[in-house]
């Protein structure tokens, strides 16, 4: 049996009381779908807490062949810098690192204000530590390692940092992809794609005024609280959706297939119980999947999201028709034959696919077959 290209994961998450992301204002994220506003997550928020959600026993840095990464302004000035500092003499030091400042974010990395965070793997930070380290070893005065640095960077660029390693950016690049404006050829094309994630329903939020009191205060002190501040609160079932391109995934991971199948085995348990983390103590917003949907396939993948575009009530039983109702309607229309698999705490069964393998699972089963699709025959 060919693996398929694609994996569609498709989500219901429900949160209660929360403020799971916010914008500038400092009130949650939303869209407007449908002449209706919902509240919004959004993909660079969910991404984040996938991963780094390092304690989790299904956490990325967990894999066996798990490469780190590091996304900052400062990755020169900390992790290739840093290690020169009081072994070589200063004026050396500070030659080479504006050399390397220049080579890793363009001719304007000479201040931090002025660079684009970027996100660099271990491997490449590792060989850019040593290049610095022989170059300030050789020098015998600034001047000197100024123009050895500068000639041996005539020559240099990503593509050196990336030889004989077969993830350069470290998983997350592998994973989420990276631009790099100062030089288009360390750009790493993603393959996990990721959707905002928005209310089935109409926004429903309030604001919470709450009050901090001094416990030392005395009688003769002002009665009032010693703290009044307002935030916002909002619930919500949010329809999640992602796409997982598995030939390019094991590209990205050198072709390692294996180390593919874990990714996409740990990944599934992430996206189903990781929650984004904002106000942890004052709301503890966790949540787990009430629906997970899997499908497996080789067409252009397409999301279910209109199946809400007319909100309807804040209803699991009712969301999970909906999405039932609106795959009927594709595989009638299109007939792309996707196989699928499902967790649900609902009642309401996913029942009028055409797709004739779809199965109800706990997650460990379901995710061993989505890792299974990858094709190497782990998670059979």
């Amino acid at each position: 049996m060919t693996a398929p290209r694609f994996l569609q994961i498709h989500t219901l998450h429900s949160y209660t009381a929360a403020l799971l992301n916010r914008d500038d204002s400092g009130q949650a994220k939303r869209l407007t779908y449908g002449d209706t506003l919902r509240t919004r997550i959004s993909s660079q928020c969910l991404k984040r807490h996938w991963r780094m959600a390092d304690k989790d026993p299904y956490a990325l840095c967990k894999l066996t062949g798990y490469v780190d990464s590091f996304r900052s302004r400062e990755l020169v000035t900390e992790k290739v810098i840093a290690p020169l500092n009081g072994r070589y003499p200063e004026g050396v030091v500070k030659a080479v690192e504006l050399v390397f400042q220049k080579l890793v974010y363009g001719d304007k990395g000479d201040t931090k204000k002025s660079r684009q965070t970027l996100l660099l793997g271990q491997p490449e930070l590792a060989w850019l530590a040593e290049q610095a380290e022989k170059i300030a070893a050789a020098a015998s005065d600034a001047k000197g390692a100024e123009k050895a640095a500068a000639e041996w960077a005539k020559d240099k660029n990503f593509k050196a940092m990336s030889e004989n390693t077969a993830l350069p950016g470290g998983l997350t690049a592998a994973l989420f992809g990276r631009m790099v404006t100062s030089d288009p050829a360390a750009n790493i094309e993603a393959p996990v794609h990721v959707a905002h994630a928005f209310t089935v329903h109409a926004a429903e939020a309030e604001g919470d005024y709450f009050t901090a009191v001094d416990d030392l205060k005395r009688e003769e002190d002002d009665s009032g609280a010693d703290t009044i501040q307002e935030t916002e609160l909002t619930c919500g079932l949010f329809y999640g959706y992602l796409v997982i391109d598995l030939p390019g995934l094991i590209d990205n991971c050198g072709g390692n297939k294996a180390l593919a199948a874990g990714v996409v085995h740990h990944f599934v348990h992430l996206v189903a119980e990781v929650s984004p983390g904002a106000k942890l103590g004052s709301t503890a917003p966790y949540g787990r999947a009430d629906l997970m949907l899997i499908e497996a396939g080789d067409r252009q993948p397409r999301s279910l999201a209109t199946a809400f575009r007319r909100a309807i009530p804040h209803d699991l039983e009712r969301a999970v028709g909906q999405l039932d109702k609106q795959l009927a309607l594709y595989d009638d229309a299109y007939a792309t034959g996707e196989a699928r698999r499902y967790l649900s705490t609902a009642m309401t069964p996913l029942q009028s696919s055409a797709s004739s393998s779809q199965e109800r699972l706990p997650l460990k089963r379901l995710a061993e077959w989505a890792a299974s699709q990858v094709g190497d025959g782990s998670y059979a």
